[in-house]
């Protein structure tokens, strides 16, 4: 078994092989189970939960195993959001959560990240301790004796909890009385809360992505193709439009015109609103390097600041708990709102823009915060391995050559993916074609550099 196993969101690669097999999901769960089992202590109880995906039900049985065995007890929601399981580890004091889920990603890949009990993504101390422990063989020698061993049950009220949860995180008495809202779930984690959290709401909701058959997870639907919330607002004459990913943990919202609104402009509309109420703290909102520079500009004349982070939002959380700031989030729409959730949660954005239109009185096309986009693509590159940046010669001398060509009018970001075999490449600037040419030249040199090992 090779020794790195979490990249940076948890354990994630294709079903049935390496690193996600059931072996290694039962080794992760005997594992952290024995870094949070203290001998004489309280009974410990771990919660699981999952997306829809086909092989969501090999780890949740592998994981509860692994756990048991360790003399810890497991409870299993089933389908659950991201945020949810987030929620749901604090709430009912568990020791730690367990999400399986591949997020974004086709349903033949398959993930597994873990929160601690304060609902946060585990440290990276411990995540070092767990794969320490898988690779020395030890855990064969740890387990409990029989008398010990843990107990496994599912629970009915998950989802409750989570929608009564959602709820609060709106002003009292707050309705959705009126307003028309396409919601499509991705036919993921969130198509029972989130049709369930509108319509008690008050929303007349058209939902789609609400049939999940284990295969169609992301498939042409949700927040990876926007394109079909457009289409439904445009058709129903929807007042705002919800597209989920995967695990529920982001968002992008369509307004009623059936124009887009990624990460950035909800943080340009979020912030706004923030500053407005005098609620902002921090004085800064965190993003990634990958926030367009316009936000950046946006939020300058608003009179704060971008912060930015590595892409993921653990990254962005950890800046957030760091410089006690309450709003941050990725263009992607994983979007923080620290003072609701520990994590991205897709249906507090959903919520917390809704409430802005309700509050304002106003459209959401309306309330958006326009803000002068640069041009900006990205490119990904299929790789076989992932040597750091800075060894690859032909790569830094064309990276140098092109940023002094922007003279600070663009960017560029070269990153490896912490879930794909995949390099990023972001590039920014105020000539669009230029950007094109930009991304294509630096993508050929990666592959030539790669390739020549």
């Amino acid at each position: 078994m090779r020794d790195r196993l979490f990249g940076t969101d948890g354990v994630r690669g294709r079903a049935n092989e390496h690193p996600m097999t059931a072996e290694v999901a039962l080794a992760l769960g005997q594992a952290i189970a024995h870094v949070l089992r203290v001998p004489g202590a309280e009974r410990r109880r771990i919660i699981i939960g999952k997306d829809t995906r086909l092989s969501g039900y090999v780890f949740e049985d592998a994981l509860a195993a692994g756990i048991c065995t360790m003399g810890v007890d497991v409870i299993q929601v089933g389908p659950m959001p991201t945020p949810g399981m987030a929620f749901l580890t604090q709430d009912m004091r568990c020791h730690a959560g367990v999400m399986i889920s591949a997020s974004h990603n086709a349903y033949e890949d398959n993930g597994i990240k873990f929160f601690s009990s304060d609902g946060f993504k585990l440290p990276d101390a411990i995540e070092t301790r767990i794969e320490s422990l898988i690779a020395s063989g030890e855990l064969a020698t740890l387990r409990a004796p029989a008398n010990e061993i843990g107990q496994a049950r599912r629970i009915d009220d998950a989802e409750g909890r989570y929608v009564v949860f959602l709820k609060k995180t709106l002003p009292p008495g707050f309705s959705l009385e009126g307003l028309r809202v396409v919601l499509d779930c991705a036919n993921g984690a969130g198509y029972k809360v989130g049709p369930t959290v509108l319509a008690e709401l008050g929303a007349e909701v058209f939902a789609l992505g609400v049939e999940p058959n284990g295969r169609n997870i992301n498939n042409g639907c949700g927040a990876l193709f926007p394109e079909r919330t457009v289409a439904k607002v445009r058709e129903v004459r929807a007042d705002v439009g919800i597209a989920l990913d995967g695990d529920a943990d982001r968002a992008v919202l369509v307004d009623e015109q059936g124009e887009i609104l990624d990460g950035d402009e909800l943080l340009a509309l979020f912030t706004r609103d923030l500053i407005e109420r005098g609620a902002l703290r921090g004085d800064q909102v965190v993003g990634t390097v990958m926030s367009n520079l316009g936000l950046e500009h946006a939020l300058t004349a608003m009179g704060t600041q971008l912060l930015r982070t590595s892409v993921g939002d653990r990254y962005v959380v950890e800046a957030m708990r760091k410089e006690g700031c309450n709003l941050g989030g990725e263009q992607s729409g994983h979007l923080v709102f620290l003072d609701h959730n520990t994590t991205g949660d897709a249906l507090v954005t959903a919520l917390q823009a809704l409430a802005i239109m309700r509050r304002k009185g106003g459209r959401l096309s309306e309330l958006a915060e326009a803000f002068e986009r640069f041009p900006q693509t990205l490119v990904s590159v299929p790789i076989a391995a992932k040597r750091p940046i800075e060894e690859l010669p032909k790569v830094m001398e064309a990276l140098e050559r092109i940023e002094a060509e922007f003279e600070g009018r663009g960017r560029v970001v070269i990153r490896y993916s912490g879930t794909e075999p995949k390099a990023r490449i972001m590039v920014e600037g105020d000539d669009a074609s230029r950007v094109s040419e930009v991304a294509a030249e630096l993508a050929d040199e990666l592959r030539y550099a790669l390739a020549e090992g």
